[in-house]
């Protein structure tokens, strides 16, 4: 969510200064964007930024050096799972989740139509972005990694990270930091192989054992239910008799590791199916790979827990899993 932190700094001391500054600095890095933001070298996974924002998410991320698309990508996907109609109960508005007070004076006009508004993602995603490097540039000299110190910034103030000499001690915002670079991940490209995941040979086993179970719509393989599951019920509980818990429906395990390409497939990974191969957010089907362009899943009502092919024309992509990865994953997006 968006923090009030820079209007509360606006009633004491030093703080105005500080916010006439950060005010300044947001429009004229905005104002600075002519036909377009560095190329950068952080490519976005396939199909992790739905098709609609990809290009804006590509673009803006790459506003300043502290910040990349996948980055972006990860502050966009833990405050809004992309929702341009998200509201939170603390009334933060919008795909970025600006409350009212810091839109008001961060804001800014990203698609140039004359207006400012905070439901529109061409504008809401260009303000993250000038936002992010507006904190990055006034925490310039604080010791550090650059990009840690302006997620700290975002979190709790940039006159916390000047005064602590990096990221402040305090236990949310530490954790804001590592489930934004963690998430950043799943959302990034990978340039090199992907490492192995430790936990695959234990969720494989698990769903070996369930071969034959029928299905059941909305399944967690409680008693009640007969042991049965749906496709993100059983790949949920494979990696939960690893210690890893995902969440429960197949388009957020998406997000829950790194991306390997099609050749690069392991037993362990999971794949992932849609209608839509441009957009994580439509994946509507999931199973555990286990080797030979083979997985395990649970297909549909009437079938029962199986080995199926993965090369199917709606095969989206594949993810591997990581207890970090997990771990950073919102409740509910």
């Amino acid at each position: 969510m968006r923090k009030g932190w820079v209007v509360a700094c606006a009633v004491v001391g030093s703080g105005v200064s500080f916010v006439l500054v950060l005010v300044v600095g947001v429009y004229v890095v905005a104002g600075n964007i002519v036909n377009g933001v560095g190329g950068g070298s952080v490519g976005l996974a396939k199909g992790a930024v739905p098709a609609a924002y990809q290009t804006l998410v590509q673009k803006w991320g790459n506003l300043c050096p502290a910040l990349n698309p996948a980055l972006l990508a990860a502050q966009l996907y833990q405050e809004s799972g992309f929702n341009p109609n998200a509201k939170s109960p603390a009334a933060a508005e919008g795909i970025a989740q600006f409350i009212p007070g810091t839109w008001a004076t961060h804001g800014v006009d990203g698609d140039g139509d004359g207006r400012r508004d905070v439901w529109d993602p061409d504008d809401a995603i260009p303000s993250a972005a000038s936002y992010d490097c507006e904190l990055a540039k006034y925490v310039r000299t604080v010791p550090g990694n650059a990009t840690h110190n302006m997620l700290a910034a975002y979190n709790a103030g940039a006159d916390a990270v000047i005064r602590y000499g990096g990221v402040p001690p305090y236990a949310e915002t530490r954790n804001y930091v590592k489930t934004i670079t963690t998430l950043e991940k799943s959302f990034a490209a990978p340039v090199t192989r992907v490492d192995p995941s430790e936990q695959a040979a234990t969720a494989i086993s698990y769903a070996q054992s369930k071969l034959g179970t029928p299905y059941l719509w909305g399944g967690e393989g409680t008693a009640a239910q007969g042991g049965r599951f749906d496709c993100s019920g059983l790949t949920r509980a494979a990696y939960g008799s690893a210690g890893i818990a995902l969440p429960r429906v197949a388009n957020d395990q998406y997000n829950a590791g790194p991306h390997p390409k099609r050749e690069e497939l392991l037993p362990g990974d999971l794949v992932f199916f849609s209608d839509d191969l441009t957009n994580s957010r439509a994946i509507r089907h999931v199973g555990i790979y286990v080797g030979g362009g083979y997985m395990i899943d649970a297909p549909r009502t009437g079938a029962v827990i199986r080995f199926d092919p993965i090369d199917t024309p709606d095969y989206f992509g594949a993810t591997r899993v990581t207890e970090d990865g997990a771990k950073a994953l919102p409740i509910a997006v």
